[in-house]
């Protein structure tokens, strides 16, 4: 377990190290196509939304990330207001470009019951919507600060 959550924080670190350079011009001649961090590293998503979902979902426990198939599963969160309840969520980021539909998220829901065992139940509709909008604007905010600099 300590392998997978070492192997877990080392991917997240990769993926936070490319988010802050993402623009940088692959060194080359100036006939070649200029590349981006991502092409040097042959990560498939995008690093504004790979960043802005570790960033958006952090309080969630981080159960295991891809940043070259942009996958991020996060294991499952209480909430200590509502302890008879918890979370877990799945990213997938499904394009290298920033847009809304390069994103999707998964939401599961468990309640308890009378007797303390976790059930499945229904999350609400716009649970996982609200996430991605969330994502998607911390994305956006990091593009234009980026591109500010």
């Amino acid at each position: 377990m300590a392998f997978v959550r070492g192997a877990a924080l080392a991917l997240v670190a990769t993926g936070l190290l490319v988010s802050g350079c993402s623009s940088l011009p692959f060194v080359g001649k100036k006939s070649e196509k200029v590349a981006t961090v991502e092409d040097r590293l042959g990560i498939g998503v995008n690093a504004y939304l790979w960043r802005a979902t570790l960033d958006t979902l952090s309080f969630m426990p981080l159960a295991s990330a891809d940043p070259w198939g942009g996958v991020v599963n996060y294991d499952w969160y209480t909430n200590p207001q509502t302890p008879n309840e918890r979370f877990k969520a799945t990213v997938f980021i499904l394009d290298r470009r920033l847009r809304a539909d390069a994103l999707n998220v998964a939401v599961t829901k468990e309640v308890q019951d009378a007797g303390g065992n976790w059930v499945s139940a229904p999350v609400a509709a716009q649970t996982e919507t609200d996430l991605e909008n969330a994502i998607l604007t911390k994305a956006r905010q990091l593009n234009l600060s980026n591109a500010a600099r």
